[in-house]
């Protein structure tokens, strides 16, 4: 029912050095226009970490716990319930890790992104990361809980070759290691049609620049793109795992079949639930307030109608007071203070060009491994990227490029030796 006015694709893959796959993702869509406004859709990666299967429990932990438990949040804002249900993945992941020697100090980064009539939230943590793309610049939504970005943010990072010694792989925040974790919440950041929101392991951005990731999201649709940076990521070593959701706004988030005219605006109040116990306690104080008052009690029943009052008012306030309009997203302020990173990323001729070496080293390779493949088709992209990048029109130019990637590493998949290198790390 979303798909007129929002694209979305996730893809997980091993990576060329890795033996199993420690990543996980979730996609939750709204299951109608009033789920979307209450809750929205939710999208997350996860990065596991630990010996034997621990990491792949720790991240599938984490996936899971949050899908369940966030939409069940309904007496909290939407940012407050996520990083609740972010928080009861961290305690599960603890427990489970100090009940079996096997599975003890695992953890999972995590990354969930909100996408809500008031804007996109993003409960994080450790270095999985979350970006959106509008009008040819890419930014960070989110903060990379790692040793390099801590150094850096406290002005204590080594300059010149000092810094290149500080390990870029040391995390100082994860789920599951600790008993408490800190989780970070950004946002809401402004939803347009025509924006592009990219959730990753660092599986793709360890290899892949901010500026690349961006001209790939703006110059191909979704189940395309994601497929070309997991290529682009192994084409450059593939060292570890490679998760990418990639979300793209096309429009107005209006379920397909709803009335426009019954959809309540960003700004409209959801209804929110009443704990059982007020209710109690108003049904119960109005009765015998009301029981005393005909046995002529009147100081008593006063007392009794008093407190049903009180809890009349505690009601009112529960049910409507706080809301989840914009105020129940922070109260109006921002949350975190992302972005922390942007680059420019609108498709240019260097980057054509550094997409035309790369498919050269391929095609080098091929034939120098004698592949069997239709060599035409392969001109013929190259063919037409040349002539769109002389135009000027470099997305073209980019995106009949990367289909030229994505033309030479299905072959090399379907050769079966991509998992040992067959030359990779171009």
């Amino acid at each position: 029912m979303w798909d007129h006015c929002l694209q979305h694709a996730a893809l997980s893959d091993l990576g060329l050095r890795r033996a199993n796959n420690q990543d996980a993702m979730k996609v939750v869509l709204a299951g109608s226009q009033e789920a979307y406004h209450r809750r929205g859709h939710l999208f997350m990666v996860a990065d596991g970490m630990g010996a034997h299967a621990a990491g792949e429990l720790a991240s599938k932990l984490a996936t899971d716990t949050v899908a369940l438990s966030y939409p069940k949040l309904l007496d909290r804002p939407p940012p407050e319930a996520l990083a609740t249900a972010v928080t009861e993945a961290n305690a599960q992941i603890h427990r489970r890790g100090q009940d079996s020697p096997d599975f003890r100090g695992m953890g999972t980064t995590s990354t969930a992104l909100l996408l809500l009539p008031q804007g996109a939230v993003v409960a994080h943590v450790g270095d999985s990361r979350a970006y959106r793309l509008r009008d040819g610049r890419i930014e960070q939504l989110t903060f990379d809980h790692s040793l390099v970005w801590e150094l850096r943010a406290a002005g204590q990072l080594p300059e010149g070759e000092g810094a290149e010694k500080v390990p870029k792989n040391v995390i100082t925040r994860s789920l599951g290691p600790n008993a408490q974790v800190q989780v970070d919440l950004e946002g809401p950041f402004p939803i347009e049609p025509g924006d592009s929101f990219l959730l990753c392991s660092d599986g793709l951005s360890g290899q892949v620049e901010d500026d690349e990731l961006g001209m790939i999201l703006a110059s191909m649709p979704p189940d395309e793109a994601v497929q070309v940076l997991v290529d682009l990521a192994n084409l450059r070593g593939g060292p570890d795992n490679i998760t990418v959701i990639v979300v793209r706004v096309t429009g107005p988030l209006l379920a397909e079949g709803a009335d426009p005219a019954s959809v309540p605006g960003p700004d409209a109040p959801a209804l929110r639930p009443v704990h059982p116990a007020i209710w109690t306690v108003l049904g119960v104080s109005a009765l015998a307030g009301l029981g005393l008052a005909a046995m002529h009690r009147w100081m008593a029943a006063l007392v009794g109608l008093g407190v049903a009052a009180v809890s009349a008012v505690v009601a009112l306030v529960q049910r409507y007071g706080g809301a989840e309009g914009s105020e129940g997203l922070g109260g109006g302020r921002l949350l975190g203070r992302g972005p922390h990173a942007a680059a420019a990323a609108t498709p240019n001729a260097e980057f054509v060009d550094r997409l035309g070496e790369l498919i050269e080293r391929l095609r080098t390779l091929a034939q120098q491994e004698d592949w069997q493949m239709d060599w035409s088709r392969l001109v013929e992209l190259t063919e037409q990227s040349a002539a769109s990048k002389s135009a000027g029109d470099y997305p073209a130019a980019v995106r009949q490029s990367c289909e030229a990637v994505r033309f030479m590493m299905e072959r090399l998949r379907s050769r079966g030796d991509a998992k040992e290198g067959s030359g990779l790390d171009l």
